[in-house]
């Protein structure tokens, strides 16, 4: 199958030829490096005669990606990154991706493509490559400037690729590649990629949400993130966060009493004062609402189909709730959680093992009310179990970065004990000895000669430790002082609020977010 024109035997898009480095000295590499390197070698042969393969710097679920050294025809030598694609992936997805990056890379801060090599089912996309950090490593020393900065060339080249109707549906720090040092960044890896209804990539116009294997869900996953057309409801003990999708075709009464006559299960008996409730929750037809089962009505339901696809703690809750309509509205919700962290200092900010934690994550942020009807408005239906309030994002971010006081900053000191009172220590063999009170005695000595220390020496250790911790605070404070920290303007919370939008038909755009008076000097 013919992928693309640039699957060739290692002539760049630009016409410029390279040629064999076989001769260049090789340097040592850890034996299973080695293995992996040989074994691509052999997939793909011709790759030895263009490039030396240095390192591995990237791995995932669809790819495996290396750093490769060529030689110009001027002379000079080059690095590429070489993404070697799963001989699984489907050829259709593998051509979907590299359409993306043929027709909208190159430019806009968005990854270009240069070579494409191809042997039977084995395909590697070769790159330009960027040194860039981890914000993982870097976080802590960004200045406010430079966290501006990131997140206007990411909204820059969201813009440029939602222009083309390419939804990314893989937002998060790893892609976006950020060389501190040039001020350079770029979009990357397009293997998740959808097309909107007008994408101009007329491989994303096919259907690709079963293209590819998806992983196995985490326990239980299936049956609390399904929604269908029918009536329906889902819980969760733990997260106690139920999705639900009200009926619009079918008699309530009509579903609720067919499967109950065909149920595995025995159904509770409903008691007097349950009766009340369950009359005002008519539209609601399974048998489990409100109590700590899930009944057969909730587990025959048939699964719905809709993208997924995502890193966990970077999806949009239209995503988190399967809504089947999705578009690129759910990649700037990722540029907002990446802005939340960058802001917060914190990275990741939500992590959480399934859906239904990631939705309760997100409630804890922005309310549960408001997420409740913005599911609403986007035909799903959200029940938590208690109101969680929406919190102010520049409280939530400077208290997390220690500009505001949290009760973790307080160190309690140490508890006044009265004249007769006696404090317990412990020896190294952990068998306590009671000091007198500080009035019968200053210091204790225990059996082996050493000084038990008494309530004062405990108050000054206290004190110590309290002085140290101020100090520590203090120091920080200077610090992100001197990077902008005291000074974050209004508007950075301001288009915060708008990218975290928990509507995706309100939720502004990246051309929009690109016009906020945050980036009006550049």
């Amino acid at each position: 199958m013919e992928l693309s024109p640039l699957c060739t035997e290692g002539i760049s898009t630009d016409g410029c030829v390279v040629k064999s480095v076989r001769g260049h000295r090789k340097s040592k590499v850890p034996r299973d490096l080695e293995i992996d390197i040989e074994f691509l070698y052999k997939a793909v042969p011709q790759l030895a005669k263009v490039f030396r393969i240095i390192d591995k710097i990237g791995e995932g679920t669809f790819s495996s990606v290396y750093l490769g050294e060529a030689q110009m025809r001027d002379g000079r030598r080059e690095m590429f990154a070489l993404k070697h694609l799963i001989p699984t992936s489907h050829p259709t997805r593998i051509a979907a991706e590299l359409q993306c990056l043929t027709v909208a890379g190159g430019r806009e801060n968005v990854m270009g493509v240069t070579y494409c090599f191809r042997k039977e089912d084995h395909v590697v996309i070769v790159m330009p490559y960027m040194e860039h950090q981890a914000i993982v490593d870097i976080i802590g020393s960004l200045s406010f400037e430079e966290v501006r900065l990131y997140i206007y060339h990411l909204l820059k080249a969201l813009r440029h690729i939602h222009q083309f109707g390419i939804i990314h549906r893989d937002i998060k720090p790893n892609n976006f590649l950020y060389n501190r040092s040039s001020k350079m960044y770029a979009l990357v890896d397009f293997g998740l990629a959808q097309g909107t209804e007008e994408t101009q990539i007329e491989l994303l116009k096919v259907d690709l949400t079963g293209l590819r294997k998806v992983p196995r869900p985490v326990f239980g996953e299936r049956n609390l993130n399904s929604c269908t057309p029918a009536p329906s409801t889902t819980k969760q003990v733990a997260a106690k966060t139920e999705l639900v999708k009200p009926s619009k075709t079918e008699d309530p009464a009509t579903r609720r009493y067919s499967s109950a006559s065909r149920s595995l299960l025995p159904v509770r008996a409903q008691s007097s004062s349950q009766k009340p409730q369950r009359t005002v929750q008519q539209s609601l037809t399974c048998n489990c609402y409100l109590t700590d089962r899930v009944c057969n009505v909730c587990m025959s339901r048939k699964q719905q189909v809709a993208p997924r696809a995502g890193t966990p703690g970077f999806r949009a809750p239209e995503v988190l709730t399967k809504c089947p309509n999705q578009g690129t509205a759910i990649d700037v919700w990722s540029a907002g959680v990446i802005l939340l962290s960058l802001l917060s200092g914190r990275y990741p900010f939500f992590k959480a093992s399934d859906d239904l934690i990631a939705l309760t994550q997100i409630m804890t942020i922005r309310g549960s009310r408001e997420t409740i009807q913005a599911a609403k408005a986007f035909g799903k239906a959200v029940v938590c179990s208690r109101e969680l309030p929406r919190q102010d994002l520049r409280t939530l971010c400077e208290t997390l970065r220690g500009r505001r006081p949290s009760p973790d900053d307080e160190v309690p000191p140490f508890p006044e004990a009265s004249k007769d009172s006696t404090v317990t220590h412990r020896h190294k063999d952990n068998t306590p000895t009671h000091c007198p009170s500080e009035r019968t005695s200053k210091q204790h000595i225990n059996g082996a000669g050493q000084t038990l220390p008494n309530h004062q020496e405990h108050s000054e250790s206290s004190e110590t430790t309290r002085y140290v911790k101020q100090s520590s605070v203090t120091s920080r404070k200077v610090e992100e002082d001197e990077r902008g920290w005291d000074k974050v303007p209004d508007e950075a919370y301001d288009l915060l609020d708008q990218l975290l939008d928990l509507n995706p038909a309100t939720r502004i755009t990246a051309a929009q977010a690109l016009q906020h008076p945050l980036f009006t000097d550049l």
